[in-house]
């Protein structure tokens, strides 16, 4: 099945998330099986991107959005953990500074960007200036409608410059966002994710779907493409996640490069000094 397009959102097709069941495994009717896939799927990732830093002209810039709860820190350790950190980053975005504020919404997003042979994972991303400035009434609905714009130009310069770009909503229902944050308040370790501001936000679910269904609607392009991903289930969250990575990576097409030395010279000087030594 063809990961990238069953979870796209086609551009200039209205997001309806209602529409989309976030419980959706599709082919896939048990978890074993799902894993044993996800686990060939890393071993994959793993190896494209090598050729993706070795090839060194291309970069990948993987968006991570989500309502609270949503999987985001998840995703990044179930699947993307396999990438060497050499030309791998992850990349968060909190409530911008002073400094981020004295400039446009995009800066402090452009300087952070990958470059070539490098993946980058933004955990939130410039989309929050559309989302939750938008939810709180921060900026109007015209000033969203020219930051889509905006946006569509940005993503565009990027993937001219040979950054392929994928972003992923992981949908999630009501019901399960409040199981998830149940389970945060009955484990330790998880108490330090707990805010107030999450049960406060989850009073405002609706307003914050319409947000998101309005980003993807005017904001997945040829060139940025948005998917959806069911994620309900963190097995096959991750298992999608992987498998359209795995796609996007594979048409890429890179090709190591040519090596800069004559490889029989040095395979000839290496036996020498391999027989002078008398290692057996």
């Amino acid at each position: 099945m063809d990961y990238c397009k069953k979870f796209l959102i086609t551009p200039g097709t209205k997001v309806k998330l209602d529409r989309i069941d976030p419980e959706d495994t599709a082919e896939f009717k048990n978890k074993k099986a799902a894993l044993k896939r996800l686990g060939q799927n890393k071993k994959q990732l793993a190896e494209l991107q090598y050729s993706l830093y070795a090839e060194n002209k291309q970069s990948l810039l993987i968006v991570l959005q989500a309502l609270d709860a949503g999987g985001k820190d998840g995703t990044i350790n179930h699947v993307l953990a396999p990438m060497n950190p050499q030309g791998c980053r992850v990349q968060s975005f909190k409530v911008p500074n002073n400094v981020e504020l004295a400039h446009d919404f995009l800066w402090r997003v452009h300087r952070v960007t990958p470059k070539n042979g490098e993946v980058v994972i933004f955990n939130r991303s410039h989309y929050e200036d559309v989302l939750v400035t938008r939810v709180h009434n921060v900026v109007s609905a015209k000033t969203c409608r020219q930051r889509f714009e905006l946006i569509n130009s940005f993503e565009e310069l990027l993937a001219s410059n040979n950054t392929r770009i994928v972003k992923l909503f992981l949908h999630i229902s009501k019901d399960e966002q409040l199981k998830r944050f149940i389970k945060r308040l009955n484990k330790k370790e998880k108490h330090w994710k707990i805010s107030e501001g999450d049960y406060k936000e989850r009073q405002l679910w609706d307003r914050y779907v319409e947000a998101f269904e309005d980003a993807m609607s005017n904001c997945s392009k040829p060139h940025a493409p948005w998917y959806v991903i069911p994620a309900n289930n963190k097995w096959f969250r991750n298992l999608a996640v992987s498998q359209i990575l795995v796609e996007t990576l594979q048409k890429m097409d890179m090709k190591l490069p040519e090596p800069t030395v004559n490889i029989e010279d040095i395979r000839k000087l290496a036996q020498e000094e391999f027989d002078k030594a008398g290692t057996p």
